[in-house]
């Protein structure tokens, strides 16, 4: 919706970002590509597009030859970026380096193995599911092993988050990541509500997950 000048996403009447407050997505990036600026030809993961804020910094941080596969589950959340919506981040989609995929995130890592040096994710309101129960698997085990898998040699994976979670933090380790915790402004230096970015790099033990016995 928009209200005066601000663009509103709502899920089930509930507010989920706004064009005024993105100073956190922008951060997700920046914190999230940070090693791959030097890089030859990177290859970048952002799931979810949202209003395209993540997308817009990642592309400004990456050289002319890296790429940025997006994926959005909501088909009509890209058409709203390409209308709209689009003005408000600078029109990343038109961007040559950028590859959409109108589908689940999941469904990408599962396929593209060794593919992105930055998986950065902005799906739901952070690892714990809000507007789509389907979101959980993501942050599951089996979306963390699928993360793994999918970063080459060197990767970071990034998940914003609105707020802080201790149990996704144990569960990153528990995966196999040696785990960062950021805590930003939703409007960075101009204030607003504080957001959790969990920076995740794989490390070389082998992941340890707790196993569950029964008599």
């Amino acid at each position: 919706m928009l209200r005066d000048r601000e663009f509103v996403i709502l899920a089930s009447g509930k507010p989920l970002m706004s064009s005024r407050m993105h100073g956190s997505e922008e951060a997700l990036a920046s914190l999230g590509c940070a090693h791959v600026t030097a890089a030859e030809a990177p290859a970048v993961l952002v799931g979810g597009l949202g209003m395209g804020f993540t997308l817009a910094a990642t592309l400004a941080l990456m050289p002319e030859s890296g790429t940025v596969v997006v994926a959005e589950l909501v088909a009509d959340v890209v058409t709203w970026n390409r209308g709209p919506l689009g003005a408000e981040a600078g029109r990343p989609l038109q961007d040559r380096r950028v590859e959409v995929v109108v589908g689940d995130v999941l469904d990408v890592l599962r396929t593209r193995r060794a593919a992105f040096d930055a998986i950065l994710l902005d799906v739901d309101n952070g690892p714990d599911a809000f507007t789509s129960a389907r979101n959980a698997a993501l942050y599951a085990d089996e979306g963390l092993a699928a993360i793994r898998a999918s970063l080459r040699p060197g990767g970071m994976v990034a998940v914003w988050s609105a707020w802080e979670d201790r149990k996704f933090e144990q569960r990153l380790k528990a995966n196999g990541f040696d785990v960062d915790v950021q805590r930003v402004r939703a409007r960075l230096k101009k204030g607003g509500p504080r957001h959790t970015i969990f920076l995740g790099r794989p490390n070389q033990a082998r992941p340890i997950r707790a196993r569950t016995h029964t008599a």
